[in-house]
């Protein structure tokens, strides 16, 4: 069972997640790790299954899909099921233009996308945390030590997105931001209970990442990591262009995949709900646009 806190009814609730028995059976027992080093994590699976999804044959399961984990379909600009051509296409959906609005308060940080947040103050870029007892390096993450000594003592927000969300997301803030570097490796499930039962899981799977130097929040470390069954990270922007704040940066095709935003030291805040759980090992529930903490 996986909880997380909600801000708007202030309780923890518990996670619906998909393909719960399959993920246990391959990260909690011999015989599934043994398939998962095998097959699972490797690319030509995930390949696969992505080239599968972009079929016209996968949208028939995208009623049942949007049934079985109530999917709000009215924030999006296709509502309904039939109007989509693939399995990816419905993944990749975009929020009407109402849902696109952002706090434009220049102190205040926003969400770069819908998911479940972990956040953590003055790290220690050697030990990063992924989970209780498992940490990883950011060095290791994204192979440029200069660049990760610049966030020593900084902030880390962990955004994990599940199957069920809107698999786009945005840059915070107006400014700048690099080409992406991209890092090839496996395709290991980003779930919690993955992330418990595998090390240096988001170090050991596919990649991307860039640095925008923002208006109000100095240069943020973008790093997207793929994850099962995630066909690809695409992004939408263009490298050495100015961007706005709220402004589209990517999107990630089938498969739950994660965010992770570096933010140098004494440049924000983070909210003192998301704190408090974070401490404790607890997600909070946040939407693209939300405030989540400010600038200092």
């Amino acid at each position: 069972m996986i909880s997380y806190y909600d801000r708007k009814t202030k309780s923890l609730e518990t996670e619906k997640v998909v393909g719960d028995k399959s993920i246990k059976a391959i990260y909690c027992n011999p015989l599934g790790k043994g398939l998962l080093e095998l097959f699972v994590k490797k690319r030509l699976f995930t390949k696969l299954y992505g080239s599968y999804c972009d079929t016209e044959y996968s949208a028939k399961k995208i009623d049942n899909f949007i049934k079985e984990y109530d999917i709000n379909m009215n924030r999006y600009k296709k509502e309904l099921s039939f109007e989509f051509n693939s399995f990816n296409d419905f993944f990749a959906r975009e929020l009407k233009p109402e849902y696109l609005k952002v706090d434009l308060n220049e102190n205040i940080l926003i969400s770069p996308c819908d998911g479940k947040l972990l956040a953590y103050t003055n790290i220690d870029i050697e030990n990063i945390i992924q989970v209780k007892g498992i940490t990883y390096s950011l060095k290791e993450l994204i192979g440029d030590d200069i660049l990760a000594s610049k966030y020593s003592g900084g902030t880390c927000l962990v955004f994990r997105l599940c199957p069920t969300d809107y698999h786009r997301f945005h840059f915070i803030d107006d400014g700048i931001c690099s080409a992406p570097t991209k890092i090839p490796g496996s395709y290991y499930s980003v779930n919690p209970i993955a992330l418990e039962n595998k090390a240096k899981l988001f170090c050991q799977n596919k990649r991307e990442w860039s640095v925008l130097s923002s208006k109000n929040f100095n240069e943020v470390l973008y790093v997207e990591v793929g994850a099962t069954c995630v066909g690809s990270i695409i992004q939408s922007y263009d490298g050495g262009k100015e961007i706005s704040r709220g402004e589209e940066k990517g999107y990630f095709k089938f498969g739950g995949s994660t965010v992770i935003l570096f933010l140098k030291k004494d440049i924000c805040s983070i909210d003192e709900d998301i704190l408090k759980y974070s401490s404790d090992g607890v997600e909070t529930l946040v939407s693209f646009g939300e405030a989540i903490g400010k600038k200092l």
